[in-house]
């Protein structure tokens, strides 16, 4: 084991990415900057319309727009980096580069899971106390609930950030990944990482899967109400309400239980770069389709702003 103290400090890392193969590189650099702007697009367009619209002014809108906000950050703290590894021949990264990648990453991962509790609390509240909705879900809470989520995701980035800059890293210093994170950095230690491999199980415990138990007992209740709803065009209304938040939940926490929740010794190196492209590049771009394809209001208020911005053209 190298001795962290007595060998060359790294000072830059190198990015092996998707793949090493030339020919693909070329064709994914036009696929995923056309993800890249979709994602930008709809985000932005969730972002707007939940601002100027006043039938949008709900705390379902407010999460949204935080959720919106953050996969704005969440993609261009990987893609556009990708996208330039893919054109370029030696794909390098600094340290500093690679830790604030990480720091990122790690933050806004714990926040959406957050967020995503807080959209499912404001479901539960909708539909088993339609009548107390507003007063529960009156404005304060709803800034108080983004606020946790957002210092509960970056607490965790900062408890797993510091303790990988504890460690010496003094070569190789290879990430076989396309961007830096933390699993694939902790491999190019010159000490023993358990305590880190610890921490991140213990967090992903706390962060990852306490949310979505929370999220599964809250869904619990809300079917259990919604079937208590004597016609079917009640209960088909009341589940609609739900449906984009459903899909949201098990495309991201699908992907990431699946890559940080299996055994070590079933990791494989391409499923768990797929895994980790689907849900901080894949599903922050779908987020804003489903909500806006499945949700009336959103896309009222998309064409009620269209048609105000015509009318004023004329």
């Amino acid at each position: 084991m190298a001795d962290g103290r007595n060998s060359t400090t790294v000072e830059e890392f190198i990015l092996l990415g998707l793949t090493s193969q030339k020919n693909i590189q070329i064709v994914l650099f036009p696929v995923f900057l056309s993800l890249y702007i979709v994602s930008l697009t709809g985000n932005i367009i969730i972002i707007i319309l939940s601002r100027i619209s006043s039938q949008l002014h709900t705390p379902m809108y407010f999460f949204l727009s935080n959720l919106s906000f953050l996969d704005i950050w969440y993609t261009s703290s990987i893609v556009p980096n990708m996208l330039i590894n893919f054109l370029s021949v030696r794909r390098n990264i600094s340290f500093n580069g690679c830790v604030t990648q990480m720091f990122i990453h790690l933050s806004l991962g714990g926040t959406e899971c957050y967020l995503l509790l807080s959209m499912a609390y404001d479901r539960y509240v909708a539909i088993c106390s339609p009548l107390h909705y507003t007063t529960i879900m009156h404005p304060i809470l709803c800034i108080k609930m983004a606020t946790g989520s957002w210092a509960g995701g970056i607490i965790n980035s900062v408890v797993h950030t510091v303790l990988a800059l504890q460690l010496p890293f003094c070569g190789p210093n290879v990430i076989n990944h396309f961007f830096c994170e933390i699993p694939s950095v902790l491999e190019l230690a010159c000490v023993d990482t358990s305590l880190n491999k610890t921490v991140i199980f213990f967090f992903a415990m706390l962060v990852v899967m306490g949310p979505f138990f929370l999220i599964l007992i809250t869904y619990g209740y809300i079917i259990s109400s919604i079937l208590k709803i004597s016609t079917s065009v009640g209960r088909r209304k009341a589940f609609s309400t739900c449906a984009s938040h459903i899909i949201v939940v098990s495309l991201f926490y699908g992907a990431i239980i699946f890559m940080y929740m299996r055994p070590g010794s079933t990791h494989v190196e391409g499923q768990d770069k797929m895994a980790t492209l689907f849900y901080s590049v894949i599903t922050p771009m779908l987020n804003p389709l489903i909500y806006t394809l499945r949700n009336k209001d959103v896309m009222g208020a998309f064409v009620d702003i269209r048609r105000k911005t015509f009318v004023s053209e004329k």
